[in-house]
């Protein structure tokens, strides 16, 4: 099963800029001038060092625990386009001192805008010079692929899979499985996107939630989730799939090929989903997107409501929100997406594969979820709540009674 989280790798900056004054965020003060200005040089050359692939002059910059892999080491591989950090905080203790700083960084040919992640280095001051001796996630900020180990890349023709731990041909097969999504999506979905897509494959499902800064248990028998800013800024980066490898892992190829074109949609329409989106349209689409052309029948890809509808219960409304909630009962999570996808398909048959795409958009262009979808109902379906309720109940009990 695949999902969708929605929130943004773009962290708010508000923190940094009101402040006349260099402060730590909840640290004890201003940040000494004199510090500030050495350890700013100190990581502007750190920078410069990981951007130019200068592993001498990055090794000039820290003082890594004995034996230990350095950062530069782990994302060798990454392509960078840039990679800058911002101060926010320092608090000093006479020789040693502990930075907040905002990464920020892009993926070259495939982030439209940096990516930003807290950090917070350790700093040791020997000789006259600050030097690094750690440097890792903020508490209470999600990892990034490279703290998690040595990073390997194998790009495609329309996409990038970065994993950590995984073999050679388990990162070629996810690869060609996106090479194929990003095609699909496209003869989907008319709306503009870049048409590329960046997969992240950490070793486990425990580094699957770190990269998202939440619990593991969220996550459990998740196959994908694509994290990304919902909106139309135009400014947001790319958004990045990240694979849960032991959910993902037991799919057979059919599935996996589903699951990589259910998280490209998410790609796709991010910009035109908003707040007023509800889940089971956002989902519903992203799965009618991946079951698309492969000859499913609903009664193949809907096992869950279809015995639920043979039980004579059929349900009453449309998934709520709250229903997709992946920590919840997996039975009702399953009803949900599938419920979702078969009233996505409903519009596809009965109104055109267009009236479908441009409801999505008209519903995500709305300022607020109050009266979304009702209007996009009534100016795109020319339809009611009421009436589309009715109709997709009978859908199901067509195609699964």
């Amino acid at each position: 099963m695949a999902g969708h989280r929605r929130g943004s790798w773009v962290v708010a900056l508000c923190c940094a800029l009101c402040l006349a004054v260099l402060a730590g965020c909840g640290g004890r003060g201003p940040v000494p001038d004199a510090a500030a200005g050495e350890v700013r040089t100190l990581l502007e050359r750190r920078a410069q060092a990981v951007l130019d692939g200068d592993e001498k002059e990055y090794d000039r910059t820290e003082r890594p625990a004995q034996g230990a892999e350095d950062l530069f080491g782990r994302l060798r591989a990454v392509p960078l386009d840039s990679w800058d950090y911002r101060l926010t905080g320092l608090d000093r203790d006479g020789a040693r001192a502990t930075a907040r700083a905002e990464l920020h960084y892009r993926i070259k040919g495939y982030d439209r805008a940096p990516v930003t992640a807290e950090r917070t280095l350790s700093l040791e001051r020997s000789g006259g010079r600050w030097y690094v001796t750690d440097e890792r996630p903020a508490k209470k900020s999600g990892e990034q692929l490279w703290d998690q180990g040595r990073v390997t890349a194998r790009r495609g023709t329309n996409s990038l899979v970065l994993g950590v731990g995984q073999s050679a041909a388990d990162l070629r097969a996810h690869r060609d499985l996106a090479d194929r999504a990003v095609p699909a999506v496209r003869d989907a979905w008319p709306g503009k996107w870049p048409g590329r897509i960046v997969v992240l494959v950490p070793r486990s499902l425990a580094g699957m939630a770190g990269l998202l800064g939440a619990p593991a248990s969220g996550y459990r028998g998740i196959a994908a989730v694509t994290t990304g800013e919902t909106g139309g800024s135009g400014r947001a980066p790319a958004d990045r799939i990240i694979l849960n490898p032991e959910a993902y892992g037991v799919l057979g190829d059919f599935g996996k090929r589903v699951v990589l074109t259910h998280e490209a949609a998410h790609v796709a329409t991010r910009t035109e989903t908003s707040a007023a989106t509800p889940l089971w349209l956002s989902e519903g689409f992203a799965d009618w997107v991946g079951y698309r052309g492969t000859g499913r029948t609903a009664a193949q890809a809907a096992p869950e409501l279809r015995r639920a509808v043979q039980r004579s219960q059929l349900p009453a409304a449309l998934p709520e929100d709250e229903d997709f909630g992946f920590g919840g009962d997996a039975t009702k999570l399953a009803g949900a997406y599938e419920g979702a996808w078969l009233a996505c398909r409903m519009i596809a048959e009965q109104w055109g594969e267009r009236k479908l795409t441009d409801f999505y958009a008209a519903v995500g262009a709305h300022k607020g979820r109050a009266g979304a979808v009702e209007g996009a109902l009534r100016d795109v379906l020319d339809t009611t709540p009421d009436d589309f309720t009715a109709r997709w109940r009978t859908y199901l009990r067509a195609e699964l009674g």
